[in-house]
């Protein structure tokens, strides 16, 4: 549920990391507030530790992000999101835990 996440309220330095394999997603340092009841950030740590694979289960074209390792789904990216990207990565709360800096 939006608003409701642990990962949303996270305003420290640090790395979020996958829940199942703890493969490291996003840095603190690319996370913003979207107004969505999401976590998002700009881009995540590497491109390599997520994939983005088409989504139209809810008869509209997103696209999924997954972690690479364990294929968990993470959340979603979209083309609305602030520079230097443009893109919001709007994550599960749930699939992620915070590790301080």
């Amino acid at each position: 549920m939006p608003y409701s996440g642990v990962s949303l309220n996270e305003h420290g330095r640090g790395i979020f990391r996958c829940i199942c394999c703890d493969t490291a997603l996003f840095s603190s340092q690319t996370k913003f507030e979207s107004g969505t009841g999401w976590p998002s950030f700009w881009a995540p740590l590497a491109k390599d530790n997520v994939a983005e694979l088409p989504d139209n289960s809810l008869g509209i074209e997103r696209t999924e992000v997954k972690c690479v390792r364990c294929e968990g789904h993470l959340g979603h990216v979209f083309n609305d999101g602030p520079a230097p990207t443009g893109l919001r990565y709007c994550m599960n709360s749930a699939s992620m835990r915070f590790m301080k800096a």
